[in-house]
C-alpha cells in the first residue's frame, strides 16, 4: 500500500452522530441521518468526515464507553448502515475517519465482565487492578477527570480498578500484549470495511507509570489529575507498534487526542521518521481562559486574552514546521462554540464566525470544522438541570454541593461558557419544529436561536458563514502556500488584532483578523504588507490596506 500525505490538503468535518440528523423520528441522530446529509457536506467541500464514537455502548458518556467495538450502537443503526455510509461517502470523494476509544472500555464490555470475576482468569489483567492500602483506601491519590477518585473498588475481586474518566469506563492495561493485539485486530476489522483512518481518544493516556506514584498534595484537595495522567513511559513504543502492525498497511489519516502535550512532545508523535501518528490535538490554546492550578479546574474562568492565544498557537506553528503537522481547531464535541466563548455571538455573530475561521484556516495544518460551526451556531444558556453531560453533573456535586469551592451562580456561568453540551445541542437544519433535526422529541434541548441560525437560511444567503467556509476550504485545496508556507506572527503584543505572514519562495500572504468590537487602524499592518497584490478572501468589502479594520473584520491577501 502506497502511503500519501493526502490529509495535508484536506479539511475535516466532525459529526457528533446523536446530534446531527435523526432519520426515524426517535429523537436521536443516526447513521442514516448522516447519509441523508452527505450532499450537503459535499456542497460545503469538505474531504473527510470524522464520526464521534458509533460503536455499541451503554451511553454512560455518550458513546465513549464502548461495550463492543465490532458492532454499531443500535440507536445509530446497524453495521450494514455503517458500510453503506462509507461507500456513499466514498462515492462523493469523502473519506470516513472513526473514533478509536481504547484508553478504556465500558464496564459492560465482555473483557471487563470477565476481568472482575477473578485474579487469574483469561482477562484478569486486561485492566489495571490494584490492592487497597492497608486501611482499605485507594492505591494512590490519582483523580478522575470527571471528579472524585480515579479508583473504584470491586467487591467481587477485592481490588480497585483504575478509571481516568467515569467509574463505568475502566482503563485498559496496555502493558498486556494480548490487549494490544485485540485493539490492532479491531482496527483492521473496520479498515478492511473501508474506514480511512482514526481519531484516537485520549491516546496519550494509554501508557501509565507502573510505579503509580502519588501526586504532591495541596491543602483542600484529595484527588489530583496532572502529569501522571498522560505521556507515560511506553506511550511512543505502543504507538510505533500500532503503526507497524496496522497503520503502515493502509493509506490512512491519524490524529491523536493528547492532553498535556507541548510542541516538543508533539514532535515525538508526529515526526514522520518516528512512524507514529500524522498529527495530534493540542489543548494548550483551549486552556488560556482557565485559572491554572485551581481546584475548580476548567470551571475556574479567567478573561480571554488574545495575546495568550497568539503566543500559544504561534509556538505550535513554528515548532512543528518541517518537523510534524498541526491539527487546527477551535470547536469539537468537547468544546463550546468559539464565537460565544471568545467573541461576540450577538450583533457581530456572522463577522465574528468568519474572523475566527480565517485565523484558523490560514495556518499550516489540517483544519477541523465541527458540525454547526459552518453556520455560526452558538452556546446555550439552559437551566442547570437541563444539561446532560456527566462532566457537568459530577462537577456540580463535587465542587458546588460537597466541597463548596465555587458558588452555584459562578458554576452556572462557567457551564454556559465552557460546558461540552454547548457543542452537543442538535444541528439546526431549518426553522421548523426542533430545527429540522427530528420529527420526534429530541434527546437534548434545541438551541432557542434555531429560527435565526439554520442551514436553510445559510444556503439562501450568498454572504452567509457557510459560503465563507466553502471559500476557505477551496483555498486549502488550491493554494499550496497554505500547506507549505512558513509562518511568522506579527503585532505580537496587540490585544485585538491577530495577524501573521505565510511565505514561500514564490509568494507571501498576510492573514489578519480584528477580534474586537472596535475599529482599528491598519497603519501597523502596512509596515509588513507593502502593496496588496490580491485579496484572497475577506468578510467585508476591501480592496487595499488604506481604510481601518472594522469590528471582527478578517482577510487573507497576497502581498508578494
Amino acid at each position: 500500500m502506497k502511503k500519501t500525505d493526502w490529509w495535508k490538503n484536506a479539511v475535516v468535518y466532525q459529526i457528533y452522530p446523536r446530534s446531527f440528523k435523526d432519520s426515524n423520528g426517535d429523537g436521536f441522530g443516526d447513521l442514516r441521518g448522516v447519509i441523508e446529509k452527505l450532499d450537503y457536506l459535499r456542497k460545503l467541500g469538505i474531504d473527510v468526515i470524522w464520526l464521534s464514537p458509533v460503536f455499541d455502548s451503554p451511553q454512560d458518556d455518550n458513546g465513549y464507553d464502548i461495550s463492543d467495538y465490532r458492532k454499531i450502537y443500535a440507536g445509530f443503526g446497524s453495521n450494514e448502515d455503517m458500510e453503506e455510509l462509507i461507500q456513499k461517502a466514498h462515492d462523493r470523494e469523502i473519506k470516513i475517519v472513526l473514533d478509536l476509544v481504547v484508553n478504556h472500555t465500558s464496564n459492560e464490555h465482555a473483557w471487563f465482565v470477565e476481568s472482575q470475576k477473578s485474579r487469574d482468569g483469561q482477562y484478569s489483567d486486561y485492566y489495571i487492578w490494584k490492592d487497597p492500602k492497608p486501611d482499605g483506601s485507594e492505591p494512590n491519590n490519582w483523580g478522575s477527570c470527571f471528579c472524585g477518585s480515579a479508583w473504584e473498588f470491586c467487591e467481587e475481586r477485592g481490588q480497585y480498578y483504575l478509571h481516568f474518566y467515569s467509574k463505568k469506563q475502566p482503563d485498559l492495561n496496555w502493558e498486556n500484549p494480548k490487549v494490544r493485539r485485540e485493539i490492532y485486530d479491531l482496527m483492521k476489522f473496520w479498515m478492511e470495511k473501508g474506514a480511512d483512518g482514526w481519531r484516537m481518544d485520549v491516546i496519550a493516556s494509554i501508557s501509565k507509570n507502573q510505579n503509580f506514584p502519588d501526586y504532591l498534595e495541596r491543602e483542600g484537595q484529595k484527588y489530583y489529575t496532572g502529569k501522571y495522567h498522560s505521556n507515560g513511559p511506553r506511550l511512543h513504543e505502543f504507538l510505533h507498534e500500532m503503526n507497524q502492525e496496522v497503520l503502515s498497511k493502509y493509506d490512512c489519516m491519524t490524529v491523536g487526542e493528547a492532553p498535556g502535550s507541548t510542541p516538543e512532545t508533539a514532535r515525538l508523535f508526529t515526526d514522520p521518521k518516528r512512524e507514529e501518528l500524522n498529527m495530534i490535538f493540542t489543548f494548550e490554546h483551549m486552556n488560556i481562559d482557565r485559572v491554572p492550578g485551581s481546584v475548580n479546574r476548567k470551571w475556574a474562568l479567567k478573561p480571554f486574552d488574545l495575546r495568550e492565544l497568539k503566543k500559544v498557537m504561534s509556538s505550535w506553528q513554528n515548532q512543528l514546521y518541517n518537523k510534524g503537522w498541526n491539527a487546527l481547531y477551535f470547536e469539537n464535541h468537547d468544546q463550546p462554540r468559539v464565537i460565544s466563548r471568545w467573541g461576540n455571538d450577538q450583533e457581530y455573530r456572522e463577522a465574528c464566525a468568519k474572523a475566527f475561521a480565517t485565523v484558523l484556516h490560514g495556518m499550516q495544518g489540517t483544519p477541523y470544522i465541527y458540525q454547526g460551526e459552518e453556520i455560526g451556531m452558538t452556546n446555550v444558556a439552559f437551566d442547570l438541570e437541563e444539561y446532560e453531560d456527566i462532566e457537568v453533573r459530577n462537577a456540580y456535586q463535587e465542587l458546588v454541593v460537597k466541597n463548596k469551592t465555587i458558588s452555584e451562580e459562578d458554576f452556572l456561568k462557567a457551564v454556559w461558557n465552557k460546558s461540552r453540551d454547548n457543542g452537543r445541542t442538535p444541528m439546526q437544519w431549518d426553522d421548523s419544529e426542533n430545527a429540522g433535526f427530528t420529527t420526534g422529541k429530541p434527546w437534548f434541548k434545541v438551541s432557542e436561536r434555531y429560527p435565526e441560525i439554520n442551514v436553510e437560511k445559510a444556503l439562501e444567503d450568498r454572504n452567509s458563514i457557510f459560503y465563507y467556509y466553502k471559500k476557505l476550504i477551496g483555498l486549502r485545496h488550491t493554494e499550496s502556500l497554505l500547506t507549505d508556507g512558513d509562518y511568522q506572527l506579527i503585532m505580537e503584543e496587540d490585544a485585538q488584532i491577530f495577524a501573521y505572514l505565510r511565505t514561500t519562495d514564490q509568494e507571501s500572504w498576510l492573514v489578519a483578523a480584528n477580534l474586537s468590537e472596535q475599529h482599528r487602524s491598519t497603519e501597523e499592518l502596512r509596515k509588513f504588507a507593502g502593496n496588496v497584490k490580491e485579496i484572497k478572501i475577506c468578510n467585508y468589502e476591501r480592496s487595499s490596506l488604506e481604510e481601518d479594520m472594522r469590528p471582527y473584520e478578517a482577510f487573507m491577501m497576497r502581498i508578494r
